[in-house]
């Protein structure tokens, strides 16, 4: 391998400096996890570092470029917090910091300075206290990025499963009201691209949920699987998209059914969350599609709970900064180890 292979980090952010982002980006790096770069406090992860005897060589880089790959240091860009970060509670007064630090990694993710972005999780209570305005960070990286018909869109990944919301962010009173076969087929279009473009499947095969019991029951419990989904997953299959159903949520998500499909569609956010977390709760990953940048993140929440324990468990951020690399790998930005 040429010695300038492997120069472009992930840049992964600090989340709320409250919860377990730290914690699990220092025992990421522990575990072997060594091809990114966190925004991050230098003298609080040695402090926290020592604290759970991990034993790691911290770095300060000024810049992305300055990254060095295989040396065992984690290497960050520093942060110097507002208020000194106290694990548990959750402070507005860093707020304006949180919401920098994922503008400028996502700028860099688009500019081609670093591979991807990697987002910690965020306390999105604490970030409205500071006039933030989106209902998280799926929406307000879609604001960064130029204007799509069909994203940004949230994909939720793990070894079992790959699940796709169609509707994130809402009540479920609201669900009926939000779903159109317009909102479907762009979805579904997107879907199908990035899983090519991005995962190297060829054909992807999507299985599409529908919205009542029994997908409707032929209208018996409800019109929307017929007249909504039915004609959207139709006109897919006639642009050469290989979409099926509606399927019935609850038949959607065992072992067997799992083989005939790439990825599910569903029409609300438990819909499919649920069963893939039980599949996998400690691995599961969150990719944003319909960016002009690769991002994911640990399908969890901050920790605010367990935060300065040392219990939390890495597996979600290993997973996330991996598959980051990876999707930057084939859209070849960079060469993976």
């Amino acid at each position: 391998m040429s010695p300038a292979q492997h120069t472009k980090p992930v840049i992964v952010t600090p989340g709320d400096p409250a919860g377990i982002g730290a914690e699990i980006a220092l025992k990421a790096f522990q575990s072997g996890q060594d091809n990114f770069v966190l925004m991050e406090n230098a003298e609080r992860l040695e402090l926290l570092s020592k604290q759970w005897s991990l034993d790691i060589d911290i770095k300060v880089i000024d810049e992305p470029e300055s990254f060095q790959p295989n040396i065992r240091s984690l290497q960050i860009i520093n942060i110097d917090w507002n208020t000194p970060p106290i694990a548990g509670c959750s402070d507005a007064n860093n707020a304006k910091q949180i919401i920098n630090a994922i503008e400028t990694g996502a700028r860099w993710a688009q500019q081609g300075r670093v591979a991807a972005l990697t987002t910690n999780p965020i306390s999105k209570s604490t970030l409205y206290e500071a006039g933030f305005r989106h209902p998280g960070h799926t929406e307000f990286l879609g604001s960064l990025a130029p204007p799509t018909e069909s994203g940004p869109l949230m994909m939720l990944a793990c070894d079992a499963l790959r699940v796709v919301p169609l509707t994130i962010h809402i009540p479920l009173a609201n669900v009926a009201a939000s779903i159109s076969s317009k909102l479907i087929i762009d979805k579904t279009r997107l879907v199908a691209e990035q899983l090519s473009q991005s995962f190297g499947i060829t054909d992807p095969r999507i299985a599409v949920c529908g919205l009542n019991p029994h997908a409707g029951e032929n209208g018996k419990m409800g019109l929307e699987d017929q007249d909504i989904i039915a004609p959207a997953i139709a006109a897919l299959r006639a642009e050469g998209i290989n979409a099926s159903g509606p399927h019935p949520a609850d038949t959607m998500f065992h072992a067997d059914a799992r083989q005939t499909y790439d990825v599910a569609i569903g029409m609300y956010h438990d819909q499919v969350l649920v069963p893939l977390k039980t599949l996998d709760f400690f691995g599961g990953v969150n990719i944003t599609l319909g960016l002009d940048f690769i991002r994911t993140s640990p399908d969890h929440g901050t920790g605010l709970d367990i935060a300065g324990s040392g219990r939390a468990r890495p597996d979600s951020l290993i997973a996330a900064i991996s598959t980051a690399y990876q999707m930057a790998t084939r859209h070849a930005s960079v060469d993976i180890r």
